[in-house]
């Protein structure tokens, strides 16, 4: 009974971790008279996707490949749908047009690349597809533009907020401890669900698109949810879109680098959902019946198309 036990207490971590990376960054962001936005595109984006590189990076050194591109890939239609979801239900949130025009677009990117990058049998007729070294130094040069894009536009969308301002020592402490609590309760949550669901005789493959996919996104879904509980709806929209970038460009591309990962044709499929998916994100920003706004309504349409996708790779699987 104990991975019972730790699964809750993970989960209990995750919500406290969670709450104090919110309070910390929103400070952090007054404090150094940056947007809420790019805070979420850096800060927290890099912290809430530290699972999904430790995982990848052990994945990707034992061979477990499956896991390495699955566990990315579920992650981010999960922050996707469930993130955007959740906030929309929480309170319906206007998006700015820096945010439609190129933190979006920069996303769907990412997906056409990691699509290109991985499908050597489609593209090139090679005898399997492979994600080589050198598909993972292109993926890490695309990051580094990314990265260059946010430091240079960092003081862009910066208005005074009601957020508590704390001192600069403290705000770092906060989002310290914040990243923390997110970690070990992430990694206590991802490592028991496994147990349990292995226990149950799930598939490698399943259990990485779902468990470890939607238990490495728990940071990213509990700090959005946070955020967007507190009205911080420009921090829960940057942790989503800035978490799948690095989940692209920096997670994947560090992988393949340090070791070439194998592709499997399966996955194509999920490739498809993921952009699908942030099309369709994109389509209500612009095509809402709230311009630029995303109701409720909206919300629980991608939490339905996320327990759709859950249904298809459950049969799958």
């Amino acid at each position: 009974m104990l991975e019972y036990a730790f699964f809750v207490i993970g989960f209990a971590l995750l919500l406290k971790g969670a709450d104090f990376l919110v309070e910390g960054a929103s400070s952090l962001a007054k404090k150094l008279k940056v947007s809420d936005m790019v805070i979420g595109l850096t800060v927290i984006a890099f912290g809430t996707s530290m699972p999904e590189l430790v995982i990848n990076i052990t994945a990707s050194l034992r061979g477990a490949t499956d896991i390495a591109i699955g566990n990315v890939l579920g992650s981010n239609i999960a922050n996707i749908l469930v993130i955007f979801g959740i906030c929309a239900l929480i309170v319906p949130f206007k998006v700015n047009n820096t945010t439609i025009w190129k933190e979006t677009p920069m996303h769907l990117l990412g997906v056409v690349v990691l699509a290109v990058l991985a499908n050597d049998f489609l593209i090139n007729g090679a005898a399997e597809s492979v994600l080589s070294r050198s598909d993972g130094i292109i993926m890490l040069l695309f990051f580094c533009v990314f990265m260059y894009y946010v430091v240079r536009n960092s003081k862009d969308g910066f208005t005074e907020t009601n957020t508590r301002e704390r001192g600069l020592i403290m705000s770092i402490v906060l989002v310290a401890f914040g990243l923390l609590g997110l970690t070990v309760g992430g990694e206590w949550v991802i490592t028991n669900a496994i147990i349990i669901a292995t226990n149950m005789g799930i598939s490698e493959i399943l259990i990485s698109l779902t468990i470890i996919a939607f238990g490495t996104s728990l940071p990213e879904v509990i700090t959005a949810i946070i955020a967007a509980y507190k009205r911080n709806t420009s921090l829960a929209i940057g942790t989503a879109i800035g978490s799948n970038i690095f989940n692209i460009f920096f997670v994947l591309g560090t992988s393949a680098a340090i070791r070439p990962i194998a592709f499997s044709s399966t996955l194509n499929t999920d490739i498809l959902v993921l952009g699908l998916a942030s099309v369709i994100v994109f389509a209500v920003m612009l095509f809402g019946k709230k311009q630029k706004t995303i109701e409720r309504k909206e919300g629980i349409l991608l939490l339905f198309i996320y327990a759709a996708y859950l249904a298809f790779i459950a049969l799958r699987g």
